[in-house]
């Protein structure tokens, strides 16, 4: 007998061999139905392998991530399948699941696939998964191996097959396909029930330019029909709300290929949210006791060195410039700088936590094929903090942290987050991470316990941690479920140490502080990135650029307006008057699509009264107003978005 653990701490025991899709039916038939993969020891498996020691096992379900890309790697399986079917010949690459959905690439030997083949290739795939078939597992060995895709002609699965070790190879077949796979895969092609081919591109063997270009076919599938219209509904809406279209249209953002690529130019409409994210936040540490600093963009390769970044991190900093025959580096993250700050204040414990703060701007060197819009850039403005505390200090300290996620949460409705919590690889100690495993594991738990005490929903993710440190990203969803990673929270146990970083404590002793570095609301860049897209465009009245605009009926009302916007400015109301030699209705139709909360407009009735007609983008028309009860009615729209945070616009 074996004894397997199960997620809530509960412990059965169960023949050796067991599968977990038995243990599944062991406690539900309806979980058995719903179970895509099992987690063992950590590992994703099939859920029909044999367990044959004792375990912890998490039984994986469309809900979870490990799930949908079992069924996801499955479907790239099935699809090959059925292109076999079609393209008799074809060859093929790798065929992995991505974020949504999955790809293969494959060879079809000079024959052409477009778009208009998409149909017929569904209709089969979805034929095929109606056959129920097994994914059957097979250990092989590399003489076997070869031999299979030898008799086949599949050069490049023989070139995969070079640099796997014998005893360590696995096919899986189902129906008529059998391929070179490590798994895992779900039980049967019948859980898939909706497939979406998405795209076509082009793509290098290898992604080597010298080697052949193969057709990279993308698909999506889904456990049930409503699951893929409700996705590509949401694709839709997400074209929509595109913040590389919004950016532009709204005027918040441009890039030039004079400045360079991932280098984004902030209009006058973007640096207005800039300042008011800036704003808020600053308030809000002031609030929480952070101190605000300044550093230079730029600094010498020492200091990289001695803070570990160019080992782990040189790859995604920029070349170094020569100056003064020393090497100086642009800044790629601000915790060096900060520490050197630390350094000077030369605090005891009585002066602990001490929590720096700065929008710092850094610059990482991003592939160019992987720069996206404000979501990957080259630039980068981020709202940055180190707390260096005491190891008692720490549990409070980063459960403030977590809380001011939640804070913000609130202000800008982000409903639905989780928290990303990445540890350390045993493995990969003195590579990857620094060779600490004692400490890894004590802050581990420092961390995983603030999280359960705090009852704040998390996932664990091994082998992502930061090399100095186990980490939080802070994953969050858009109003359309489109899933963003927002920002970090992380613990450094070594590097304070590498600087020499110190405080007296209570014996009189030197000691050195754990730190935390934080940014809830990461750069500017993604985060309007997002905000864009979680608000297509119709921004919170307090962030949106553009307040108020004021229309004039005619050329004679341009003076009024230019009254009523004098005394919207003094209080701090943003607006703009619209004097186009234009027709009252087209001005109020650019002005909806320009998503201005706000249009007053001004006539001779008006204007002899010292009152605005109002209307509410979206809503339309709101009546008549004094200028005293439209302001009065727009800072308590402002007071009720912010909550319990003041801000200068209140």
């Amino acid at each position: 007998m074996i004894n397997i653990t199960l997620p809530d701490g509960s412990v059965r025991q169960f023949s050796k061999g067991t599968t977990a899709l038995e243990i599944a039916k062991s406690i539900s038939e309806g979980l058995a139905r719903n179970v895509l993969a099992a987690k063992v020891n950590g590992e994703v498996w099939d859920a029909t392998r044999p367990i044959n020691n004792d375990a912890k096992l998490v039984l994986l379900t469309w809900n979870d991530n490990e799930g949908k890309s079992t069924l996801w790697h499955s479907s790239a399986h099935l699809m090959a399948e059925a292109l076999e079917g079609f393209y008799p010949g074809i060859k093929f690459g790798i065929g992995p699941p991505v974020e949504n959905g999955f790809y293969y690439d494959v060879d079809l030997g000079g024959k052409a696939i477009s778009s208009e083949d998409f149909k017929k290739i569904e209709e089969k795939i979805l034929e095929l998964a109606r056959q129920n078939n097994t994914y059957i597992r097979k250990e092989i060995s590399k003489d076997e191996a070869i031999k299979y895709f030898t008799e086949k002609g599949d050069e490049y699965k023989l070139d995969l097959l070079k640099d796997l070790q014998d005893g360590n190879i696995t096919f899986y077949e189902q129906g008529k396909f059998t391929d070179l796979c490590r798994g895992p895969h779900i039980p049967n092609t019948g859980f898939i029930k909706a497939v979406k081919l998405m795209n076509i591109a082009g793509a290098y063997w290898k992604g080597d330019e010298k080697n052949k270009q193969l057709t990279r076919i993308y698909g999506i599938t889904f456990p049930k029909q409503k699951d893929l219209t409700e996705y590509l509904a949401m694709l839709e809406e997400a074209k929509k709300r595109d913040h590389r279209k919004l950016g532009k249209e709204l005027e918040i953002f441009t890039f030039d290929d004079d400045v360079g690529p991932g280098l984004p130019l902030w209009l006058p409409n973007g640096a207005i949210i800039i300042e008011e994210l800036e704003r808020l936040a600053k308030k809000t540490e002031q609030e929480a006791g952070y101190k605000r600093v300044r550093t230079p963009h730029i600094a010498k390769e020492s200091m990289y060195k001695t803070s570990g970044h160019l080992p782990y991190y040189e790859d995604s900093m920029f070349p170094a410039m020569m100056l003064e025959g020393e090497k100086y580096y642009l800044k790629a993250m601000n915790c060096p700088h900060h520490h050197k700050i630390f350094a000077t204040l030369n605090p005891s414990y009585r002066d602990l936590p001490v929590r720096l703060a700065e929008y710092g701007t850094c610059y990482r060197y991003e592939q160019s094929g992987e720069l996206f819009g404000l979501m990957r850039v080259r630039c980068l403005q981020m709202n940055d903090a180190h707390i260096y505390c005491t190891e008692e200090q720490f549990a409070d300290e980063f459960r403030a942290v977590n809380e001011m996620y939640l804070k913000y949460f609130k202000i800008f409705g982000i409903e639905k987050y989780v928290m990303r919590f990445s540890t350390h690889s045993k493995e990969k100690l003195g590579k990857k991470y620094v060779n600490e495993p004692e400490l890894w594991l004590k802050t581990e738990d420092m961390v995983r316990k603030v999280l359960i005490d705090s009852k704040i929903p998390y996932v664990e993710v091994p082998d992502e941690g930061a090399f100095y440190g186990p980490k939080i990203d802070v994953q969050v969803w858009s109003a359309i479920g489109r899933e963003f990673t927002l920002a970090t929270n992380q613990v450094d146990f070594a590097v304070p140490a590498r600087f020499g970083l110190t405080f007296r404590n209570a014996k009189n002793e030197m000691e050195t502080p754990i730190c935390i570095h934080r940014a809830p609301l990461g750069t500017h860049e993604r985060f309007i990135g997002f905000l864009i897209e979680h608000f297509a465009g119709n921004f919170p009245i307090w962030l949106t650029p553009k307040q108020v605009s004021i229309l004039p009926i005619s050329e004679k009302y341009n003076d009024y307006a230019k009254k009523v916007l004098k005394l919207l400015n003094n209080y701090d109301i943003r607006g703009l008057v619209d004097e186009r030699n234009e027709k009252i209705g087209k001005k109020i139709r650019d002005t909806e699509l320009q998503k201005v909360p706000y249009m007053l407009i001004v006539g001779e009735k008006e204007a002899a009264e010292n009152k605005v007609a109002v209307r509410k983008h979206g809503e339309g028309d709101k009546g008549i107003f004094t200028i005293e009860e439209f302001v009065k009615q727009i800072k308590t729209e402002i007071e009720a978005t912010l909550t319990s945070f003041k801000t200068s616009t209140n």
